[in-house]
């Protein structure tokens, strides 16, 4: 019940609480008080979150369809590839006493979460009550829900951040790392290694090298292969990684591999904008941590039957909306709940499916529900930000403008 009442303020009042339980209490399907439920969601324990996300996603997985078009070349399809960041849970509501006479931004909780590139869904999330915290300690927990629920060799694909000495040690036997190159870590190349050179997909040059990441009298210190992109006009792009074999994993590949990391920081912007993360329900750290998790979890949903359209269309899921596809769903979400209630709603849908039986049914029904409008717009021609002019005054009137603009038109003619 209490997850209900969450996904209602979530997909049917914007992220508004207050209407969900309002509502529930009128129609009889709350029976504590408001400030009970309220009470609920700000004491939801952490691992109690990250667990309903991991068993939700396992669920998912087992209906998701296996012919969905993988951005992960075909040299690392022996892997697992999971794409990994850290985010944390901002513009806090300033609702609770302590906080009310404060100015400036407040966080909520802080993430690192894990995403399987191939498929787009959310595999797990670790959370940590302060917002402040940085990413790093997070990792082994996240590695930890991570071996729970996938198995076989996997490929953790990381930004600049999650490079030092430590994230290599933390890696068990069939883990390996893509991670991009900073600085603050020094790279010592190994003469004994002659430096290959070549060129990507896209005609950008690119060289790989080996050695070893730290100093000599570091017992941190490790093995490593690194492969610089050269971009004219942008920063160049190196990633250092623990799958020496250059041969059976191509250096061209592993760049493709990395620019899909990108796809996590799109996913966290979906979530916060399509699923309405951004509009916080409560105003604990624990409350936040369970509401991402939740529209984690949205996310996921969507991602599934994206697949599922994909396929019928023969197109990649890249191309269709989230948004649009999301906006459809809560539509038709809301009318379904206006005429049915919970007990309804399982009587009409009958036994509960087998994984098989269920992918059968959403390749059925979806292979018959299909709009342009879900196909994403092409991207428009990026426009240079003009200089503005201040309005003397402060304000003026839109009619003034525009009797301004035409005799400065007739004047130029």
């Amino acid at each position: 019940q209490f997850v209900n009442l969450i996904g209602a303020a979530l997909l049917e009042h914007n992220g508004s609480g207050h209407q969900a339980f309002t509502r529930a209490l009128e129609d009889g399907q709350l029976e504590a008080s408001m400030q009970a439920a309220y009470g609920k969601l700000q004491r939801v324990p952490i691992s109690l979150s990250t667990g309903f996300l991991a068993e939700t996603t396992a669920k998912l997985q087992m209906v998701f369809p296996a012919e969905v078009c993988s951005p992960v070349p075909e040299s690392l399809s022996e892997f697992t590839v999971i794409n990994v960041d850290g985010k944390k849970l901002k513009h806090l509501p300033k609702r609770l006493l302590p906080t009310r006479k404060l100015k400036g931004q407040l966080f909520g909780g802080k993430l690192v979460v894990a995403m399987d590139q191939r498929s787009g869904l959310t595999l797990v999330m670790e959370g940590v009550p302060d917002g402040e915290t940085s990413d790093a300690p997070l990792v082994p927990g996240m590695l930890a829900q991570v071996r729970q629920k996938v198995s076989g060799k996997r490929l953790y694909v990381e930004d600049r951040q999650f490079c030092d000495l430590v994230q290599p040690g933390l890696l068990q036997e069939d883990e390996y790392f893509l991670i991009r190159y900073h600085k603050k870590v020094s790279f010592h190349h190994d003469a004994s290694k002659r430096i290959r050179k070549g060129t990507n997909a896209e005609g950008l040059k690119y060289q790989e090298e080996w050695g070893w990441l730290g100093k000599e009298n570091d017992k941190r210190r490790c093995y490593v292969r690194r492969i610089t992109l050269f971009r004219e006009g942008a920063e160049d792009v190196s990633v250092v990684t623990n799958l020496l074999d250059a041969d059976n994993y191509p250096a061209a590949d592993l760049l493709t591999v990395y620019r899909h990391r990108w796809d996590i920081e799109q996913l966290f912007q979906r979530v916060t904008e399509v699923f309405h993360l951004g509009e916080l329900i409560s105003s604990t750290p624990e409350a936040t941590i369970f509401q991402a998790a939740y529209c984690f979890l949205l996310s996921n949903i969507i991602v599934t039957i994206r697949a599922y359209l994909a396929n019928q269309q023969q197109i990649k899921p890249e191309q269709i909306s989230t948004f649009q596809l999301q906006y459809d769903l809560e539509r038709e979400l809301i009318a379904w709940s206006e005429m049915m209630d919970a007990d309804e709603t399982v009587a009409v849908l009958g036994d509960e499916m087998t994984p098989g039986q269920l992918r059968k049914y959403l390749k059925r029904r979806l292979s018959r529900t299909w709009t342009d409008r879900w196909l994403k717009s092409s991207p428009s021609k990026h426009t240079p930000v003009e200089d503005k002019k201040y309005i003397r005054g402060g304000h003026t009137s839109v009619h003034r403008i525009l009797v301004k603009a035409k005799k400065r038109a007739k004047q130029s003619c």
